[in-house]
């Protein structure tokens, strides 16, 4: 691993917080309280954990965060309620749907709902046809946080060949499309490979920078890159009690002039980069209301 740089995602998240606060205190200065609500439906495990990640990182910082519970057996109609009610009320600035969402929920519908000004997730229908379109308002945290990430460390985007592995809506998807705006975060010419990509392999090995989203441990090993390819683990996977990405890290950090490990790579990012939003989304309600 000689001279493979370790992108640290929580010394970047931290330095994104500090900036965070200061802004979080001059809106408070002004009398305004950012704040988020989060819809938590069900006791899946995971998304407790995340909610309450988000819910501390965001209290830490100074923003107003409630979390709505609601039990498994919920109906759609008081799921609704909720949604409606925080639309209409001009504090809250940031609203959260968490998945996944039980079966007899329609997660389309009920993101369709949310007002696009508070959809600091970015996964709405306007949101993501925003971003499409070229005009991006609320982009999707995690490929938010591995932009950031990358940018930070001095990593150029532009122009670079990007090969990302994984078309998911949470990730792959936005993320190649942000990719393709134009600027310095953006102007990559991108790849996205997927289940029916063939020779895999040969596509990765293409790569300047290679980001893998493909929810399977280790997808990605050593013969599959390139030496001096920056790559960007987005995967979370319990192997054996211990978490793991989609990278097999042990067998591509040599080869790689850079990589995130897991954990501690792109997780602290999407935290830091859903808190951001919320900011942004308080900002501009206050600049709004002349406040």
């Amino acid at each position: 691993m000689n001279g493979t740089v370790v992108l640290d995602g929580r010394a970047c998240s931290r330095q994104v917080r500090s900036e965070l606060s200061e802004q979080v205190a001059r809106l408070r200065g002004r009398g305004v309280v950012p704040s988020l609500r989060i819809l938590l439906v069900g006791d899946f495990a995971p998304s407790q954990v995340y909610v309450r990640n988000k819910e501390k990182a965001g209290m830490q910082l100074g923003i107003d965060v409630a979390v709505e519970r609601m039990p498994g057996t919920v109906a759609p109609a008081d799921v609704e309620r909720v949604v409606d009610a925080w639309n209409r009320d001009p504090g809250v600035h940031g609203a959260i749907i968490q998945l996944p969402l039980p079966e007899q929920l329609d997660r389309h519908r009920l993101l369709g709902m949310l007002a696009p000004c508070k959809d600091v997730d970015g996964l709405t229908p306007a949101s993501l046809g925003a971003l499409v379109s070229g005009r991006p308002g609320f982009t999707p945290a995690t490929p938010t946080g591995i932009i950031e990430l990358l940018v930070r460390n001095g990593i150029t985007l532009s122009a670079r060949r990007v090969v990302i592995v994984g078309r998911g809506e949470l990730v792959g998807k936005p993320l190649a499309n942000m990719l393709l705006l134009r600027g310095e975060r953006g102007d990559a010419t991108v790849t996205v490979c997927h289940t029916q990509t063939r020779e895999l392999a040969e596509v990765c090995r293409s790569a300047e920078i290679l980001v893998v989203a493909a929810g399977k441990a280790r997808l990605v090993t050593g013969d599959m890159v390139s030496p001096g390819v920056v790559v960007v683990d987005a995967g979370t996977n319990s192997v054996g009690g211990r978490l793991v990405g989609d990278v097999d890290f042990d067998s591509v950090a040599p080869k790689a002039s850079a990589i995130t490990p897991v954990p501690g790579g792109v997780g602290p990012m999407t935290v830091a980069m859903l808190l951001s939003n919320v900011v942004k989304a308080a900002r501009t309600a206050a600049a709004a209301s002349g406040s």
